[in-house]
């Protein structure tokens, strides 16, 4: 390390662990995605299956993701390997405990229900035991996570159904939305009726889009699922129109940028399109994707934002604030969390900066759509 670089990390370090402290709220995180390589290989032990590495410096070049379909592939060996209900339960608690060492006070997160289903898991097993181990994950580390079951675009279209059956059973029991996922190339138009049933029981609209494909698949989900949140969303910035329409509607984006990177949506950070897209009005978020697959956490991916675009404490505490605002809170709990949020970045800007650091409120809405 130059000089130079050891100065501008000293410089860094005070905004960096202001960070690392400050309340956050996630939207795109996946559960199974979230499972940490030591513990992939203890569960893969345990349940007799084999992986292609086994250790985690194996794991972790196996993790070097060649095209999205190598990810899916990953993603479906870690699925294989939860089979018994104490194993999703061990898994709900790993992430609560990760997300309140981060200070993430709350998060949304995506299941891929259907995919253990298919595996030959039990629907009310896995209700019981996920609804037990999310109450659970809140009296021990004092963080709350709600999920959000995927249909998944390239499976057997009776999966579909029975997730959509899964939500709704699930509704006040830790469900608060429907989401979307797989491979944008297959169509969208096939889910509209699970939506629309979705929207009439009460739950949220989400919906993987404009990650892989492009504005058009950005358009889709807004048009087939009426989605109230696009998952990543960043090809959005290809069609000016889609951006000012995003940006008058208040449409909000789950941005993962290390996620974005590393399976090659934009071939590295200082090309990525979050800070055009923010400047141009659109609601965006930041997020962690599949924190141990991407070697990042949501904290991490502040900090590469802050770093490669400049991002002051005010600016990273809006962001903050804006994915609060857009998360399926009700409006009652949101306007405590603004509360604690303005105090606790206060607070840390005197500690660390020498200075309260109070983000431009009109940087965000009062509310979302969508939001209750």
């Amino acid at each position: 390390m130059t000089a130079a670089t050891e100065q501008q990390a000293a410089h860094r370090a005070p905004l960096h662990e202001l960070l690392a402290r400050m309340p956050k709220v996630e939207l795109h995180v996946h559960l199974e995605g979230s499972m940490l390589p030591a513990d992939l290989l203890a569960l893969a032990r345990r349940r007799g299956i084999d992986l292609p590495a086994d250790t985690v410096e194996g794991l972790a070049r196996w993790f070097q993701f060649s095209d999205f379909a190598h990810f899916v592939q990953i993603y479906v060996t870690i699925c294989r390997c939860l089979k018994q209900p104490e194993d999703f339960q061990r898994l709900v608690d790993a992430v609560a405990a990760e997300q309140a060492r981060q200070n993430i006070v709350y998060s949304e997160v995506h299941f891929t229900i259907g995919t253990h289903l298919m595996n030959g898991q039990s629907a009310s097993e896995l209700r019981d035991a996920m609804a037990e181990a999310l109450v659970d994950a809140e009296r021990r580390h004092g963080v709350r996570l709600r999920l959000i079951p995927d249909l998944v675009r390239n499976v057997p279209f009776k999966w579909a159904d029975r997730t959509l059956e899964w939500a709704l059973e699930m509704q006040g029991r830790g469900v608060v939305a429907l989401g979307l996922s797989g491979f944008e190339s297959h169509p969208v138009d096939p889910f509209t009726e699970h939506f629309r049933v979705a929207a009439g029981a009460g739950l949220h609209r989400v919906a993987h889009a404009g990650e892989h494909g492009g504005p058009e698949s950005v358009r889709a989900v807004l048009e087939a699922c009426g989605a109230e949140r696009i998952g990543h969303g960043v090809r959005s910035i290809e069609d000016p129109d889609l951006v000012a329409e995003l940006a008058a509607k208040g449409t909000p984006l789950e941005v993962n940028p290390t996620s974005n990177v590393c399976l090659g949506v934009v071939p590295d950070l200082a090309s990525h399109p979050f800070e055009r897209l923010r400047a141009a009005g659109v609601r965006v978020t930041v997020n962690s994707d599949d924190p141990p697959l991407f070697a990042t956490t949501l904290t991490e991916e502040y900090r590469l934002l802050a770093d490669t675009f400049g991002y002051d404490a005010e600016t990273c505490g809006a962001l903050a604030l804006a994915a609060l605002d857009a998360s399926f809170l009700p409006e009652s709990e949101k306007v405590e969390h603004r509360v604690a949020f303005r105090r606790e970045l206060a607070a840390l800007g005197e500690e660390l900066l020498g200075r309260r650091v109070a983000p431009d409120f009109s940087e965000v809405s009062a509310t979302t759509p969508g939001s209750g």
